[in-house]
């Protein structure tokens, strides 16, 4: 349950952004909200997380769904302990936005514009939250700490 929850929570909050992003914003426009480090700015990225490998199209498109299948059978396969599953579902949250503005619009939506940091979405933070996550409870249990 842990998994799904947080999937569709990160998922959920993913739509609703860029879905305001979209209807409030021009492509291109920019909105200090924090001074000069944070702003909204409404971009469309046709690469990978942050602007890399631009064109990926196609690509991204079946990386995204391998990852989404993956997470699910290691759900399924595996007693996984919660800190896995909100890993699992934090990346998988993350990947179902990013691969419904691939298909729908054939790049993804970005707006978060951090100092010089490349412009993100809420679906590329909880990619990266999620890969974090759960690299620290692999880490955990390596080293045999618990987990649970």
């Amino acid at each position: 349950m842990r998994f799904w929850l947080t999937a569709g929570f990160v998922l959920i909050l993913d739509r609703f952004s860029k879905g305001w992003i979209m209807q409030n914003m021009n492509v291109g426009d920019g909105q200090a909200i924090m001074g000069d480090l944070v702003y909204l700015r409404y971009i469309h990225n046709e690469g990978a997380a942050f602007g890399l490998m631009q064109g990926g199209g196609l690509l991204f498109v079946v990386i995204a769904a391998v990852v989404i299948a993956g997470a699910v059978y290691f759900l399924f396969k595996y007693h996984l302990p919660p800190m896995a599953q909100y890993a699992l579902g934090l990346i998988t949250g993350g990947a179902l936005g990013n691969l419904i503005d691939r298909v729908m619009y054939g790049s993804v939506v970005d707006f978060i514009s951090v100092g010089w940091f490349p412009v993100f979405n809420l679906a590329d933070c909880g990619i990266v939250c999620g890969g974090t996550l759960l690299v620290l409870w692999l880490y955990l249990l390596e080293t045999g700490q618990k987990t649970e």
